[in-house]
């Protein structure tokens, strides 16, 4: 009798060690984290990579757990339990439990090894993301700030909730505001002047550590009048070359007229055609001659002052002679006569 007793305590203490000894075996989720942003609310863990799997479960009074249903029996280390932490405003806490692969339904599920989260509660410590907001001047010392309610990532009805659908009149904003190129704070808004503004999330009702949310992006009103402010260095750099590409057009414009110009009235200024007798007639012809030399230098002295003026011809064959070789020699000096001289000499 004694050894029947002796065999089935054995057998209890075997059964017993061998259960442990699976369980400290089988890979436990630890460091439990909450992640929260604009009540999308996710539990992540680490664990060694092994075959087993995960079922989370949540409770808000550590009696009362539920399966969350899209996190039973999963390879992945994290869980969203967005849609499943209602009412909000309640401390919640998530169980990790191991699971073997395949399970085996006859054992006892609570025998394998459990991880238990630190209690959340998304009303009072999800994280607020910056907000969206619009800057407009009603007048020299007004600004109107317009400010945007993020949406959260909890849905009803079709509808995705905005942080004021969740949050009510807990929800207020605060608003920064200084003069645009300085860092102090002001106390009101001077005339023609630049003021940046931002703003955020402020929950007063929330642990001082969870009050405030993410500031929003700096949005700046710009200066009274000068529309010229708000123009960067490469609209400047574009204006400088279109005007300098227009002066260069212009010039080249104004030389090419200027050539034509000067083309067009040199073909269309003649030069005098002179007769230019034969030497062997030169005593009958030469008075001829002689007259359109002189009406020609008259011209090129009133026009240019290269000639001096003849104030006498003679009619004698010498003194015309002399008297048309000084002349050719004067309009050598004109180009439009060169032909002249040389048909002379």
């Amino acid at each position: 009798m004694a050894s029947l007793r002796t065999v089935i305590c054995l057998g209890v203490c075997l059964y017993t060690w061998t259960l442990t000894a699976a369980e400290n075996n089988m890979p436990k989720a630890e460091n439990l984290k909450w992640v929260s942003l604009d009540f999308k609310t996710i539990i992540k863990w680490t664990a060694e990579e092994s075959d087993y799997k995960y079922t989370v479960s949540f409770s808000s009074d550590d009696n009362n757990w539920s399966l969350s249903p899209d996190c039973i029996r999963i390879t992945e280390s994290e869980c969203d339990l967005t849609e499943h932490l209602t009412p909000y405003d309640r401390a919640y806490k998530a169980d990790i439990q191991t699971e073997p692969d395949p399970v085996d339904y006859d054992e006892d599920l609570d025998n394998y090894p459990h991880t238990y989260s630190d209690p959340f509660n998304p009303y009072r410590e999800s994280k607020i993301s910056a907000v969206d907001i619009t800057v407009e001047a009603v007048d020299e010392s007004r600004v109107m700030v317009n400010i945007t309610d993020p949406l959260t990532g909890i849905h009803r009805h079709g509808k995705q909730l905005s942080l004021r659908d969740i949050l009510k009149n807990d929800l207020k904003y605060k608003i920064s505001y200084y003069k645009s190129g300085s860092t102090g704070k002001v106390s009101k808004l001077d005339a023609g002047e630049s003021y940046c503004f931002m703003a955020a999330a402020f929950i007063p009702s929330r642990p001082k550590s969870s009050q405030l949310g993410a500031w929003s992006q700096q949005l700046c009103t710009p200066l009274e009048g000068s529309i010229l402010h708000e123009l960067n260095l490469g609209f400047w750099v574009g204006i400088i070359f279109i005007l300098l590409t227009v002066f260069f057009i212009i010039v080249t414009v104004t030389v090419l007229c200027c050539r034509c110009c000067r083309q067009r009235n040199s073909t269309q200024s003649s030069t005098p055609v002179y007769y230019i007798p034969n030497r062997k007639n030169w005593p009958n012809e030469g008075p001829l001659v002689f007259r359109a030399v002189k009406r020609s230098a008259a011209r090129l002295r009133s026009t240019w002052g290269l000639i001096p003026a003849v104030s006498q011809f003679h009619t004698s064959d010498s003194e015309q002679v002399q008297s048309i070789q000084q002349v050719d020699t004067s309009l050598q000096c004109v180009s439009m006569l060169t032909k002249l001289a040389r048909l002379l000499y």
